[in-house]
């Protein structure tokens, strides 16, 4: 029998536009972040799968215990860090029997940017039944090669503190048709968070590119209303767009739940994530999942290899942007990418189903 499971996330309190931010969900207060998504994926395929799990959100520290005393789990996950180090030994003292998961969703690249990541990830590590979650192989590689120096004599021990723990995507079985004309606009969609890792102003000049190359008009799509860091590159995409003739256009969205962004995706010619940093991505399996053609960076585990460009090569994103399209239009019904999507996923249900053993 499956161990009892509850994800706990921490309440988002900002807006973004006039939407999901500010919606109640089943969950709780906010809606659709990638964080939200990503618990919430898991969540639901455990339910599927016949598990006891839960996710709800808390305010801040002090409702962990409450929660825990509501549903007794015997793990609980807390997504991201936002629980301060000594808090798990009071809780650990309170519930001695759960197994405390910190889930992390960020390569080291971007924890760089984290002020607390290297403090906080060292002083969990010593706490008793509290475990370090990764949804990045790679970054569990890297963050256990650290500690094997740091305790060159616990090795075995550092294996079970440290884990993978991945991203799971409810792959639909849609299929968009083929759209583009050249005669026409193409629809460029960049969505997320505008973020330096995101690198989105290179993608502006890609999709710039490719419109001009083609003799077509551009509707370059972002979501402008979530900034994180992303301040001045948000103005060098706006001031970019502000002096191209009318054919070239920035279309901003607000921050949509994922319904509604799903059919936003779908009305889309072509998607672009050319991040410098992902776990997963999963604006990249919503329009991979979708059938929309798509380009993003070596970051996302899943991307089949045709559709792999350089992050910082406009020539080389051009080019796949192309490629992407043209597979589209002959084999509108076969895409590689959504393969190596649901094996992926298929894997990360085998690899959760196992770690609730």
């Amino acid at each position: 029998m499956s161990s009892k499971i509850l994800f706990i996330l921490k309440k988002r309190h900002i807006n973004y536009g006039n939407t999901s931010y500010g919606d109640v969900n089943p969950y709780g207060y906010n809606l659709s972040s990638g964080l939200f998504n990503s618990a919430k994926f898991v969540n639901d395929m455990l339910v599927d799968s016949g598990v006891d799990s839960h996710l709800v959100e808390v305010t801040d520290n002090n409702d962990i215990d409450r929660e825990v005393t509501k549903y007794k789990p015997e793990i609980v996950v807390i997504e991201a860090f936002w629980v301060v180090p000594p808090k798990f030994d009071v809780l650990s003292k309170l519930h001695p029997n759960v197994t405390w998961v910190v889930r992390l969703h960020s390569e080291i690249p971007f924890l760089a940017n984290e002020g607390v990541a290297m403090e906080w990830m060292q002083d969990i590590f010593d706490i008793p039944n509290v475990i370090l979650g990764f949804n990045s192989l790679k970054t569990v590689r890297d963050v256990s090669k650290f500690f094997e120096v740091k305790f060159p004599l616990r090795r075995n021990h550092i294996h079970k503190k440290i884990i993978f723990l991945p991203n799971y995507y409810p792959v639909g079985k849609h299929n968009t048709k083929y759209v583009f004309d050249k005669k026409g606009v193409v629809d460029v969609g960049c969505f997320g968070a505008i973020r330096p890792m995101k690198n989105q102003l290179i993608q502006a000049f890609a999709a710039i590119e490719f419109a001009r190359k083609n003799y077509v008009g551009l509707n370059f799509h972002i979501n402008a209303q979530r900034v994180e860091r992303g301040d001045n590159a948000l103005r060098n995409i706006r001031a970019l767009f502000a002096e191209l003739p009318a054919d070239y256009q920035l279309v901003e969205h607000d921050w949509l739940n994922h319904e509604d962004f799903i059919k936003l995706v779908r009305k889309m010619d072509i998607g672009l994530q050319m991040s410098f940093s992902e776990t997963f991505n999963i604006v990249a399996a919503d329009f991979v999942s979708n059938g929309v053609p798509f380009v993003g960076s070596k970051e996302i585990p899943f991307l089949f290899p045709l559709f792999i460009a350089d992050p910082t090569d406009v020539a080389d994103i051009v080019k796949k942007m192309g490629t992407s399209l043209r597979r589209k239009k002959f084999f509108p019904f076969l895409s590689p990418s959504k393969v190596d999507l649901t094996v992926y996923v298929k894997e990360a249900r085998a690899i959760w189903l196992e770690f609730l053993l």
